[in-house]
């Protein structure tokens, strides 16, 4: 099991409950990525570091800032990345962003030095059926609970409307210290994050689950499965990561799981963007 967590009480969580699992880390403050491997790896767990989902020109300080760290692997959000990170001869997993969606995607990526690469969120049950099947099992990574990323923007929310200032250098960083959801119409309350570049993530306010293929996916040859966690407190993160391992031990049913976690039995975005003969009127 791969936990990816956002806050440094979800990294000692984790692992102190159980440093068998592998932590990946996305923080929106890039001092405490060293405070992070110094945790993970007092609790005997081993821990890599996600980069930015953006990469532009003149911020490859940033991946210099991640090279430094005592990391035992990266999660790869972009081909700068991938490109750059590789020369640590440290294990790379490409993140579901660079959309492995097909074999040839996954073997391209792979090709380029990523040991596994991410399912893509765009495939539905079927889909995700036909890539296992399709590559070596031992390539891929799975994510069975997230909260869906909605979208990513520039705009920082934190600044514009909790802060006088006009950027991150004179912000003050509201980000450190409130969690913000922002409420549809319909009045659902749905978190947003900012990352170490201070651009903005909004992201579903209910978890969705894939917890019921897991079983079919294990006897497939699937032996990676990421949960990604988001504002859970510390008594949060460990429960949904013994759910989960009780899952993988066949001690609970996919059903049981997404009950339990109260989340949704979805796999992937909608029913998958790449799916044929749709009404598109039907996805709601």
């Amino acid at each position: 099991l791969a936990v990816l967590c956002r806050r440094l009480e979800q990294i000692e969580a984790v692992s102190q409950a159980d440093p068998s699992c592998l932590i990946y880390t996305d923080l929106h403050d890039v001092r405490q990525y060293k405070d992070a491997v110094r945790i993970a790896h007092a609790n005997g767990a081993k821990i890599g570091i996600a980069n930015v989902r953006i990469q532009k020109p003149g911020e490859m300080g940033l991946l210099r800032v991640l090279h430094r760290l005592d990391a035992d692997c990266f999660l790869v959000r972009n081909l700068a990345a991938l490109r750059y990170l590789r020369e640590t001869n440290k294990p790379l997993i490409a993140d579901f962003s660079l959309n492995t969606a097909n074999h040839r995607s996954a073997e391209w990526l792979t090709n380029q030095g990523a040991e596994r690469v991410t399912a893509s969120y765009d495939l539905n049950r079927d889909q995700l059926m036909d890539l296992v099947a399709s590559i070596q099992t031992s390539q891929l990574e799975v994510v069975v609970h997230q909260h869906m990323p909605m979208f990513h923007m520039e705009h920082c929310v934190f600044c514009s409307v909790m802060s006088p200032g006009t950027n991150k250098t004179n912000c003050g960083r509201p980000c450190d210290r409130h969690l913000v959801k922002l409420r549809d119409r319909v009045g659902a309350e749905h978190p947003l994050e900012a990352d170490v570049a201070c651009r903005n993530t909004l992201y579903n306010g209910t978890a969705q689950s894939g917890s019921e293929i897991v079983a079919d996916l294990i006897r497939n040859g699937i032996r990676w499965f990421r949960v990604e966690l988001l504002q859970q407190n510390a008594a949060e993160t460990k429960q949904v990561v013994e759910t989960y391992q009780k899952l993988l031990a066949g001690e609970l049913s996919g059903g049981d799981v997404w009950r339990t976690l109260q989340a949704t039995n979805r796999l992937g975005v909608t029913r998958g963007t790449l799916e044929s003969k749709r009404n598109p009127l039907a996805i709601l």
